[in-house]
């Protein structure tokens, strides 16, 4: 059995990190901090677009800053050949 996040990695799904500043409702001048993390497609983010959308409609707290971290973690592996010899003792 596979799980979902790896069938989303699979479709090019990689990890999205969002830092969601927002005032607080009774305290406009104090910023609260949320951290969010789902697996998403860069650079359009639906699925973070879509939380978004539902935090100015649905919470009382206004958005301040959204700062976005994205990192497909399975993709092609880098290989390079180096010449030289190293010698352990």
């Amino acid at each position: 059995m596979v799980s979902n996040e790896f069938r989303l990695q699979m479709q090019g799904f990689g990890l999205t990190t969002a830092e969601i500043h927002y005032r607080l409702p009774d305290y406009r001048d104090l910023l609260q901090l949320f951290i969010w993390q789902e697996y998403d497609i860069a650079p359009d983010f639906p699925t973070l677009k879509h939380f978004l959308d539902y935090w100015e409609r649905e919470i009382e707290g206004p958005l301040h800053s959204v700062r976005v971290a994205h990192h497909r973690l399975i993709q092609p592996s880098e290989w390079r050949a180096v010449d030289g010899v190293i010698t352990l003792q």
